[in-house]
């Protein structure tokens, strides 16, 4: 018992009770297509549920996948999904979640332990053997105190300190939160009850290992993970931003990729079926499809904040395809043909970054221009923007508001309009 008063206690009814919530508030089909961008994840979601293999159609789709879709959906309105996952798309979803750039986050390590006792005690004990033992000594040892141990002479005033709660009177535990006290406790009880070993070496790890050797290893195994799913680290990522200039580009003789048998992608945003990369895409032959989605990862891991929503994926994705498209259309000059021949030699990473540094020349042309009339003021603002954006005003809709470039046209619209102005200062 803490000291607050709370026991360490199942939360098996405390799941039942969200799970219930969960089925009680979630919107209906014709309520879902008024979510904006969410309609298919719930589509999904309750298509896969409404399956009679559920646990096994579930389980079989690509981690990304899972995670999207749960994302999208909200935790709350998907716990019934989450009781199906299957521990290589729960690890998944730890390894995302759990880090901040390289650092941990102890909030995001506790929300989740939370997640883990909601999916039940089977998802539990099933998840332990896939997570790393530094991993999980990490977690807790930002949640309590470990004192006493085996063969440890406890000193008097250890033995009479005033600890939370001691479950072999052998190891002795105080909570750092008493708010968290109860769900701490009731998943080291899980482990206590079904896994002595482990009990044991997650006790001695709590009090002996430093907090940040547990957190280098423990980034470093997921570092490792998600390599073999297409996610490079972050410094690697960020490569992809070494823009490259249109006039010193030299294109390359061929490639030979080196791709992660795991890479699986977001499905593509409506719009783009009939673009300009998509038609050279189309006259391509070889693992192309997989060297774009380790792009798009590339271009999610170098962002953070996009892997945690599906609105942040697919704007990403634009601005890969984007990138992409205006490079390609540069080099061949507007021709399909040529640009599929390009794609065959050249590495997608490449053409990203020349299309990247070519919308940077666009800003460093321009963006010290001093502009009076709001539209034009609006389209300077846009190029400031990191990375920079486009006025959609310019576009046919004529909104006011802003979007990833997408196409040569965009840039030579901006050329046009500015160049009208003078040249800057």
């Amino acid at each position: 018992m803490g000291r607050d008063g709370s026991k360490v206690v199942s939360l098996e009814e405390e799941r039942t009770r969200r799970a219930m919530v969960g089925k009680a508030t979630g919107p209906d089909a014709e309520a879902a297509s008024a979510v904006p961008g969410g309609a298919t994840a719930w589509k999904q979601m309750n298509a896969l549920l409404a399956d009679p293999r559920a646990r096994e159609v579930v389980r079989a789709l690509p981690e990304q996948q899972f995670y999207w879709i749960l994302t999208e959906v909200g935790m709350t309105d998907a716990v019934e999904f989450w009781e199906l996952a299957s521990p290589r798309q729960r690890m998944f979803i730890l390894d995302m979640e759990l880090w901040d750039s390289w650092n941990f986050s102890e909030a995001k390590s506790h929300q989740w332990l939370n997640h883990l006792l909601e999916a039940g005690e089977e998802a539990v004990l099933e998840q332990l053997p896939h997570m790393d033992a530094e991993l999980l000594i990490l977690m807790f040892k930002k949640e309590i105190i470990v004192g006493g141990g085996i063969g440890d002479l406890v000193s008097d005033e250890e033995r009479v300190a005033d600890w939370d709660h001691s479950f072999d009177n052998v190891y002795f535990l105080t909570f750092r939160n008493a708010e968290r006290a109860r769900a701490v406790g009731t998943f080291i009880d899980i482990i206590f009850r079904n896994d002595r070993e482990l009990y044991l070496g997650l006790m001695e790890g709590i009090k002996v290992e430093l907090e940040s050797e547990l957190e280098e290893l423990a980034y470093r195994f997921r570092s490792g993970r998600l390599a073999d799913l297409g996610f490079p680290e972050l410094e690697d990522a960020l490569t992809i931003y070494a823009r490259l200039s249109p006039d010193s580009f030299i294109p390359s003789a061929e490639k030979r990729l080196d791709l992660a048998s795991g890479i699986t992608g977001l499905p593509m945003p409506a719009g783009y079926e009939e673009s300009f990369l998509n038609r050279a895409l189309a006259r391509v032959e070889g693992p192309v499809d997989q060297e774009l989605t380790a792009l798009v990862n590339s271009a999610l891991v170098a962002d953070g904040a996009a892997l945690r929503s599906r609105e942040g994926m697919e704007a990403i994705f634009r601005r890969v395809h984007g990138y992409l498209s205006i490079a390609l259309e540069h080099l061949s000059d507007g021709d399909v043909e040529r640009a599929a021949a390009i794609i065959g030699r050249e590495y997608l990473s490449r053409l990203f970054r020349l299309g990247f540094g070519m919308v940077m020349e666009l800003r460093k042309h321009h963006e010290s221009l001093v502009i009076d009339d709001y539209a034009t003021g609006r389209v300077i603002e846009g190029l400031r923007a990191t990375p920079p954006r486009f006025y959609r005003a310019l576009d046919p809709d004529g909104i006011d508001g802003f979007r990833e470039f997408r196409e040569l046209a965009d840039i030579r619209r901006i050329n046009e309009l500015l160049d009208r102005h003078g040249d800057p200062a």
